[in-house]
């Protein structure tokens, strides 16, 4: 899947491994975390005039591809963990079926280049384009590195959750969605 604009150039497809170029190295680490504990060996290579458009960008093309790649199959649609990372604890949980976007995240101390403001850009355009709902939690934690890349780490593994192939019908409604 191919974005480019007068902004962003960006593409996302599957690979052999998870590999992932963006230009920003917090952005490049988190999506590595991202990828590694959904277990999903996705390339992207992504650059952008501004962090906000290649960060909000991305996370555009990378939930429409997810998107794309979950419509004909049957999948679980729910994940859920809890993750810690040192002082941080993180729950974040997903329903891969509609567009909303909860989180609390908040750290106390700031770290250079994690952002509270494009990590929500990014995780919103995410739920936004993925069609799923997203919750992030932050239960405890207060270095901004530690609680976003939690995040990003339990978001990961609820992801691996909800996009695995199931013939469960998770609806009381008897539809996928």
């Amino acid at each position: 899947m191919k974005r480019k604009t007068e902004e962003v150039e960006i593409t996302v497809e599957f690979g052999n491994e998870i590999s992932v170029s963006t230009g920003n190295k917090v952005l490049d680490h988190l999506l590595n975390t991202l990828l590694f504990y959904s277990e999903l060996p996705v390339t992207i290579e992504a650059s952008g005039d501004l962090p906000h458009h290649l960060w909000e960008d991305t996370g555009t093309v990378l939930g429409k591809f997810l998107k794309r790649e979950a419509e004909n199959k049957e999948i679980a649609r729910y994940g859920s963990a809890v993750i810690p990372m040192d002082e941080a604890l993180v729950l974040a949980a997903v329903d891969v079926s509609r567009s909303c976007f909860v989180t609390d995240l908040n750290p106390e101390e700031r770290e250079e280049g994690f952002s509270l403001t494009l990590t929500r850009q990014f995780l919103q355009a995410l739920s936004r384009s993925l069609e799923a709902t997203i919750h992030i939690n932050q239960l405890s934690g207060v270095n901004s590195h530690h609680v976003i890349e939690a995040g990003f780490k339990a978001l990961g593994v609820s992801l691996g959750q909800a996009l695995v192939e199931s013939t469960r019908v998770e609806s009381t409604k008897g539809d996928r969605h």
